[in-house]
């Protein structure tokens, strides 16, 4: 075999990665057909919105809302300057630890159209997803009209004489043009919105410098009296309540997440912004407030905040402003829901609803919507279900958060997102959305749940099929086995739930011993080793022995059982093996073999050949004699020469588990993953680097080193970076003297990996 076959027999497989290249589109940049795999809707045609416009503007702006105008002084009025930071504290934590949560599920998944619900869908599954999303919708229709309102308060304030039916159907008149255009144009207007917000702001701060913060720290109210509801004042958690509501605006910019560049980028970065400038206005308007007014006149005057500003129309500029782009987010955002629901078969008319115009705009979407909005603007009076929509706010930042908190417990090698947080952040906003529920108010939180379940019961009935995997058949693995049956009947291949479970065949138990740490290592912690002896001699002597074995992988955290075989060949037997545990649940996923003597390499390629047909990968084990596994410090994963075919999609070619092992052991050994790559055409280098940047972003490698060369592939693998372990790919029909030569060439230890095609980097 001369060098350019034997380098692209070892470094990746070939066939399959030709044939999907010749179905790909034309005309679609690197990493478009993946993102488009998990999309409602094509990517062509449609505007895109950065972080700033898509993301930061809308979910600022929703913060910023009628509360902080109309509410925050009664708040410091009754809770005092520290109670009333306690309070902002405490909303916002809440807040923050929901944000982080949304941010890092977000940079896991290549989230479609529909926001959280989206985030919620793709992580539990359709049923746990529109369960969530239906009362969300309608509740994010319904806050519309509750803005509607509070604007038409606003101005009635400014001008008595108007008519409310006629400002209420002015006002909604002009959201649903606006929404109807395009979203490009709601964002331009909220852009004149912030600007106007951004005027009041200065209005009070030029206040404050002008002498309105008249009261001394030791003059003010530093703790509110908490009277009971008996008394005069309102106690602390009914404050609390109030006040919560202000801060559950994140999730307007994440509802804009089918129309993002970059959502797993906009996302976290717009929203994490927003709640920190909208946390810093908020402390300081309670500061000024409290130093400039008595908690008498915060307490009982509303408008305290226009009439203590250095220029009044400015604050009610802001207050009209404030409500306005908080009802047109919210408006965009609930058509963007109820489109993302309809492409998934959610909700009823799921073919009309998810119809786009040419412009990338959910218009029969918003025509449901604001047939919704105009049915409750005629009920004039929404106080009893104003409750219920900020339940139903929280049931979703519950969900996300659990969503996350279930990802992060099971430790599937599917969940890496860029952004990794801590255990507990997910786990304190579970439990603060829970507790703000029930302290705003029980009998509404129970309905808000009982409803959030009924919708559930009805969707699991429907037996929805995603286009997406999820994490749903980890999930029922990890907590028993009785939940087979379930993920069997799953509608898709669970890819995401992939993890490395060993078929391990062994003729002798020391062979075992040389391998053990490399086994431990590449299936710590969630995968698992099934150790297969085969012989035809003394069974018993074979089993004793590797029981030990057995018993020290369970001791060390990797789940592992051995059974042996009496066959009349290693081949024979372990080919019969695999068929064997066809059929079994907990298949093994992977042969691990070791580098074999020269005599018997026709049977291991007769084995290579079995798992191919079985759909079971193959990892070959090559340890350098001297070197062994070094340091374990650095892991080269080499990818073949793919020119000129350097496009991407979900199907790969044979460097799925090649990738995953590499991710695998770098975490294990905290090690640094190096990716390369040589090229025979050195005008190729710059299509090569784009591929591997786009391969290892996609796939979510924590900050690997690209290496891509041109010429001679034996030249550059001798002169490559020194590694502790070198992984490339594996051609059934495999160069064993090849194979060997590398070992020595690259002075390391070798992993040559096959894919099963049941796994996949990019899940």
């Amino acid at each position: 075999m001369n060098e350019s076959n034997a380098a692209g027999s070892v470094s990746s497989e070939q066939t399959a990665s030709n044939a999907s290249t010749s179905d790909r589109r034309e005309g679609i940049s690197v990493g478009e057909d993946v993102q488009a795999s998990v999309e409602s809707t094509p990517t062509k045609g449609r505007k895109k919105f950065g972080t700033f416009g898509g993301v930061f503007t809308p979910t600022l702006l929703t913060i910023l809302g009628v509360i902080m105008y109309l509410r925050e002084g009664w708040v410091i009025g009754n809770a005092g300057l520290l109670g009333g930071l306690m309070i902002i504290f405490l909303g916002f934590g809440i807040t923050l630890c929901t944000a982080l949560s949304m941010s890092s599920i977000t940079t896991n998944i290549r989230i479609g159209a529909g926001g959280a619900y989206a985030v919620i869908a793709q992580s539990l599954g359709l049923e746990v997803g529109g369960s969530v999303g239906i009362p969300r919708y309608l509740s994010q229709a319904l806050a519309v009209t509750m803005y509607i309102f509070g604007f038409r308060e606003g101005w009635l304030a400014i001008f008595p004489g108007h008519s409310a039916m006629l400002v209420d159907a002015a006002v909604f008149v002009t959201l649903y043009g606006i929404a109807y255009v395009s979203a490009d144009f709601a964002i331009r207007v909220q852009y004149l919105i912030m600007a106007i917000i951004a005027a009041s702001l200065v209005s009070i701060g030029l206040a404050a410098g002008t002498g309105s913060m008249q009261y001394d720290l030791g003059e003010i109210k530093l703790w509110g009296d908490f009277a009971t509801a008996a008394g005069d004042g309102s106690g602390f958690w009914i404050v609390f309540a109030v006040f919560f509501p202000a801060t559950t605006g994140i999730m307007a910019g994440a509802n804009m997440s089918g129309d993002l560049k970059e959502p797993r980028k906009a996302i976290p970065i717009g929203t994490l912004a927003a709640i920190g400038v909208a946390f810093i206005i908020y402390v300081f308007l309670a500061i000024w407030l409290a130093k400039s007014a008595t908690p008498e006149e915060l307490k009982t005057n509303y408008m305290v905040m226009a009439e203590k500003a250095f220029w009044s129309p400015a604050v009610l500029a802001g207050l009209l402003g404030a409500t306005f782009s908080s009802a047109l987010a919210s408006f965009v955002g609930a058509g963007r829901i109820l489109q993302a629901m309809g492409a998934h078969e959610v909700v009823p008319a799921s073919s009309w609803l998810s119809r786009r115009a040419d412009n990338g705009e959910p218009r029969n979407a918003m025509w449901v919507t604001g047939g919704i909005i105009v049915l409750s603007l005629l009920v004039r009076d929404l106080n009893a279900v104003a409750p219920l929509i900020t339940m139903f706010f929280l049931v979703t930042y519950a969900m996300i958060n659990a969503a996350v908190l279930i990802e992060q417990s099971l430790d599937l090698v599917s969940f890496r997102p860029k952004l990794r947080i801590p255990r507990w952040v997910s786990l304190l906003g579970l439990l603060g959305s829970l507790f703000a529920m029930f302290i705003i108010n029980p009998t509404v939180s129970l309905i808000a749940v009982v409803a959030t379940i009924a919708v559930y019961g009805w969707l699991a009935r429907r037996h929805l099929d995603a286009p997406f995997e999820d994490v749903r058949s980890g999930m029922f693995v990890s907590v028993a086995e009785w939940a087979a049956k379930k993920v069997a009947e799953l509608p898709t291949m669970q890819e995401r739930a992939w993890k490395p479970n060993l078929l391990v065949p062994v003729e002798n138990a020391s062979d075992l011993r040389g391998t053990f740490l490399m086994l431990e290592h590449v299936t710590k912690p969630q995968g698992s080793v099934k150790i297969v002896g085969i012989t035809d001699e003394d069974s018993d002597h074979l089993n004793q022995s590797l029981e030990p074995l057995t018993r020290a992988f369970r001791e060390r955290g990797v789940f592992a059982s051995h059974t042996v075989l009496d066959a009349g060949g290693f081949a024979d037997g372990l080919s019969a093996g695999m068929q064997a545990l066809r059929g079994a649940f907990f298949r093994p996923n992977v042969v691990f073999l070791r580098m074999p003597e020269p005599n018997r390499e026709e049977d291991y390629r007769r084995i290579i050949r079995e798992a191919d047909r079985e759909k079971v990968g193959t990892m070959l084990y090559a340890p350098h004699p001297r070197a062994a596994l070094g340091q374990q410090q650095t892991i080269n994963v080499w990818i073949r020469d793919r020119s000129p075919e350097w496009n991407i999609s979900m199907d790969i070619g044979n460097l799925d588990l090649a990738l995953l092992t590499g991710y695998k052991l770098s975490q294990n050994w905290d090690a640094r993953l190096r990716v390369l790559t040589v090229t025979n055409d050195p005008k190729e280098e710059a299509r090569a680097q784009e591929f591997l940047d786009t391969l290892t972003d996609l796939g979510r490698i924590p900050d690997p080193e690209i290496v891509v060369r041109s010429g001679d592939f034996r030249d550059h693998v001798r002169d490559a970076p020194q590694s502790d372990l070198s992984i490339f790919g594996l051609d059934p029909n495999i160069d064993f003297a090849f194979s060997r030569a590398l070992v020595e060439t690259t002075e390391s230890t070798c992993l040559f990996v096959r894919d099963s095609g049941l796994e996949s980097a990019l899940a």
